[in-house]
């Protein structure tokens, strides 16, 4: 039997990428009995209802992502990223998770991340060209639950 083509999409549909998470999800839960991921998202917005930051990731099987943390341009330093990502760590930590993880560029906030005590656990150099991708990671206490 001839294999079928492989077609690169540029603008994939919101349907095939939600089911091929779906198909993902479902393998890693049979694989290994972890049923419990949730999404681990809030969002802080002004008084006209916009989005002003916003954190974004998942937690799963013991331990969370962020995969997303954004603050816009002015209202960046004034402590709104850290207090996003200590709600994220206190929220993951309810949910029994022992650790935590994320990437940056080195053009976004690695800095920060080592400040807020994350240890850089993996680098890739040139990614993007003439810059680069570090993964951290932070061990947080689970709550009793």
């Amino acid at each position: 039997m001839a294999r079928p083509p492989i077609v690169f999409e540029e603008e994939p549909s919101r349907d095939d990428l939600d089911r091929l998470r779906a198909e993902i999800e479902t393998f890693n839960d049979e694989a290994t009995g972890f049923r419990d991921g949730r999404h681990l998202t809030a969002f802080v917005r002004d008084e006209a209802g916009a989005m002003i930051a916003g954190i974004s990731g998942f937690t799963w099987g013991g331990y969370a992502k962020i995969e997303f943390l954004w603050v816009a341009a002015p209202r960046r330093h004034a402590g709104l990223g850290r207090t996003l990502l200590a709600a994220a760590e206190a929220e993951a930590r309810a949910r029994g998770c022992r650790l935590i993880m994320l990437d940056t560029h080195d053009f976004q906030a690695p800095g920060f991340y080592a400040t807020q005590g994350y240890v850089a656990c993996g680098r890739v150099d040139d990614a993007p060209r003439g810059s680069g991708q570090t993964w951290f990671q932070k061990a947080i206490a689970a709550t009793d639950t």
